[in-house]
């Protein structure tokens, strides 16, 4: 009888020690410390009293201890991977379209506080080029001063020079420096690309 007190006695601690660490440590300290319990109990000189519920902590601990290091090994793999292609994250990837163009200036403009919704720029394009980043009007009075507007939002050179938007190409009929340019442009003149509706 004595000896079964004694031997309780010794399980108690641990049990209330265990449920410390998940209060104090986390899933970590519950692994550490279902560990150090279960292997105290299960040396030779000592008798076997944690019992079904020391095993199950055993168990639980061991799983813990597994999941912790599969994650531990994902981590370091998605690091190693981000490290050897010189990324720290992932670039957003734009089709060559018109869809593609308007989308990627967006992300552009978003990082210079530059309004413009999609709807208003894509309405814009389809009247000012219908879509086509090469088109060059040779007509207008800007024409007749040496100065066409071309791309996609038919913007002059000056303009462009001057709205240009950093993080773009420095090329007048890049579809996406064009856009951006023209937004910014539209936004300092209009408020934004959304409330021009005709030649601007």
């Amino acid at each position: 009888m004595r000896t079964t007190l004694t031997a309780l006695s010794t399980v108690r601690p641990t049990r209330r020690l265990a449920v410390g660490g998940l209060t104090a440590l986390g899933a970590a300290g519950i692994a550490a410390t279902a560990l150090t319990g279960t292997a105290h109990a299960a040396t030779p000189d000592t008798p076997d009293t944690a019992g079904p519920a020391g095993h199950r902590a055993a168990a639980t601990a061991q799983h813990l201890t597994t999941q912790a290091h599969h994650a531990k090994q994902s981590a370091d793999k998605a690091a190693k991977a981000a490290k050897g292609s010189g990324k720290s994250g992932a670039k957003a990837e734009y089709a060559d379209n018109l869809d593609g163009w308007i989308r990627e200036a967006r992300a552009v403009m978003a990082k210079h506080d530059i309004p413009g919704s999609y709807d208003g720029i894509k309405r814009n394009i389809i009247r000012e080029s219908a879509g086509d980043p090469n088109a060059v009007n040779d007509w207008d009075i800007n024409a007749q001063k040496g100065i066409p507007s071309k791309g996609l939002l038919q913007v002059i050179q000056p303009t462009f020079d001057q709205y240009h938007v950093k993080g773009t190409p420095d090329d007048l009929t890049d579809p996406v420096a064009n856009i951006a340019a023209a937004c910014n442009y539209a936004a300092d003149r209009y408020g934004s690309m959304d409330n021009v509706d005709s030649a601007y």
